[in-house]
């Protein structure tokens, strides 16, 4: 079956084709069609299963209807959740996603901007690392929306969507000590970067308010880069080599790698010894017993990401810069 184009479908309309591109374009009501005719035109287009040619319908309006996303990890629980959520809510309103990770690395990161841009894309969502500040005026230069998210670069003047994570981490060490734990450890990683730099923040401001000394022995620190067994065979050491009844994970992989390690030492978890990760996980659900978790609100942070990329696409004037920053829900569930 031929695929139909403009030409076509105006023939089988009856019309001109300019006035089935303001249809296609949703410029009739500006440009006076009636309704008789754009019901008449939709009509061919649904039945006939019409698609726009998107290279020609970019050359045409100057718009690749394309939003590119970078993250840190792609594959992590957390990013792939919101990249799921985002790429959903653009797709309903006529954009496609293109995402790629960066690993923290800085180099990558620039590279994939680079690539992005000549491709043309309308916006961009970007979990930023420092070292690419260049790149992001760069984007913005061209007048091209960027949105902040996870992660900040307080210097550039961008929007920015984000969480509570001090707050987040304060509450989840409150719970700990209101539950009687007072060897309460802290498995984080090492990026230096603020939401990660917060959540330690939370922890150490929570142990002090709660008349706790704090010991920088039960803070480990994971470097970004090590493997998977070697995160276990850290956190299975620290686990063994001090007095600890309650460890808080400051990222849901991390989270993942230390019930693997506390199931290779034989450690229960249970009203003695307690866990809270980060980022809830079906398998902290599915976890005998179920883990605790700080959850991030998935679905308002997409909302809030898409509803700025649009406001800002479709604004004639620069809208005024907003920093969106949701609370975290501390999920509580019983070790027993």
């Amino acid at each position: 079956m031929k695929t139909l184009s403009i030409k076509d479908i105006a023939a089988l309309a009856n019309v001109s084709i300019t006035t089935v591109s303001f249809i296609i374009n949703g410029k009739a009501k500006e440009k006076s069609i009636s309704d008789g005719v754009i019901k008449k035109v939709e009509k061919i287009i649904a039945e006939n299963g019409y698609k726009p040619n998107q290279t020609a319908r970019s050359l045409r309006t100057g718009n690749s209807y394309t939003i590119g996303l970078l993250v840190e990890d792609i594959s992590n629980s957390f990013f792939a959740k919101v990249a799921r959520k985002i790429e959903d809510k653009a797709y309903s309103k006529g954009y496609k996603i293109i995402y790629s990770s960066t690993e923290n690395n800085a180099e990558k990161a620039k590279d994939l901007i680079h690539l992005f841009k000549s491709r043309n894309l309308d916006a961009y969502i970007i979990s930023p690392i420092n070292g690419i500040e260049k790149e992001i005026e760069m984007l913005l230069n061209d007048n091209k929306p960027v949105i902040f998210f996870d992660r900040n670069l307080p210097a550039i003047q961008t929007n920015y969507v984000g969480v509570d994570h001090f707050k987040a981490c304060y509450d989840a060490v409150e719970a700990f000590i209101k539950d009687g734990k007072r060897k309460i450890a802290l498995i984080t990683t090492d990026v230096k970067v603020d939401q990660i730099m917060e959540r330690h923040n939370g922890y150490e401001a929570a142990i002090s308010d709660g008349g706790l000394s704090y010991d920088e022995n039960l803070v480990l620190k994971i470097p970004f880069k090590q493997t998977e067994l070697q995160t276990i065979s850290s956190i299975e050491n620290l686990l063994l080599s001090r007095e600890i009844d309650a460890v808080l994970f400051s990222t849901n992989y991390l989270t993942l790698s230390g019930l693997r390690a506390i199931k290779n030492i034989k450690r229960t978890v249970n009203s003695d010894f307690t866990v809270i990760g980060y980022d809830d996980h079906v398998a902290f659900e599915l976890h005998s017993p179920e883990i605790s978790t700080v959850q991030q609100p998935i679905e308002e942070i997409a909302e809030s990401i898409i509803n700025l990329i649009l406001k800002e696409l479709s604004s004639k004037v620069k809208p005024k810069k907003e920093n969106i920053i949701f609370p975290a829900t501390l999920i509580l569930r019983s070790p027993n």
